[in-house]
């Protein structure tokens, strides 16, 4: 499992899978357990093998979900990890759940250990689909086009007024799109 995890960032040797093996550490999680807190600094950054996860705001009447992660993705607070800022949003498992941990301080030792490593920082271009959903100004039914391709199985595992809050669109908008499919 690792090696395929390897495998979609970069190259790398049996020696060095080895090495990012014993660096990082596999957690599984229940549904409604917290991976991170809101008002927590972000140090890690978590790869999916194995259920979903939604980030979210707490907000005064009903929850904002800021991201949904699904399998074979990782998963992070981009601007809390990125500045050592307590994170804004929480992550939350929403099914039973698997992770690998990298913490950042085991990234750092690992690129320290050799320099091929620099290739995990591609990780850190996760941020680009939520950015193109909300700097280009698409209708609702591109962003759910979009979400679609983007994230093909999120309409699978995710309830409709979930990925509305996520898309920032109102659910009855969301089946209107979805009913015209």
């Amino acid at each position: 499992m690792l090696k395929e995890i390897l495998l979609e960032i970069g190259q790398f040797s049996d020696a060095q899978m080895a090495l990012f093996e014993k660096f990082t550490t596999k957690k599984t999680l229940n549904k409604n357990d917290i991976l991170l807190k809101e008002g927590e600094i972000c140090t890690s950054a978590f790869y999916v093998l194995s259920g979903s996860f939604f980030q979210f705001q707490t907000g005064e009447i009903t929850d904002n979900i800021i991201d949904l992660h699904l399998q074979k993705e990782w998963m992070f607070n981009h601007v809390s990890l990125i500045d050592q800022s307590p994170s804004k949003t929480a992550i939350k498992a929403f099914t039973k759940s698997e992770v690998i941990e990298l913490s950042l301080s085991n990234l750092h030792n690992l690129i320290a250990k050799s320099q091929v490593f620099m290739q995990l920082g591609r990780i850190f271009n996760q941020p680009k689909n939520r950015i193109y959903l909300f700097d280009n100004s698409l209708n609702p039914t591109q962003k759910y086009n979009y979400i679609k391709e983007a994230k093909p199985l999120i309409s699978q595992i995710f309830p409709i007024k979930m990925i509305a809050s996520y898309l920032k669109i109102t659910p009855e908008t969301l089946s209107r799109v979805r009913a015209n499919h």
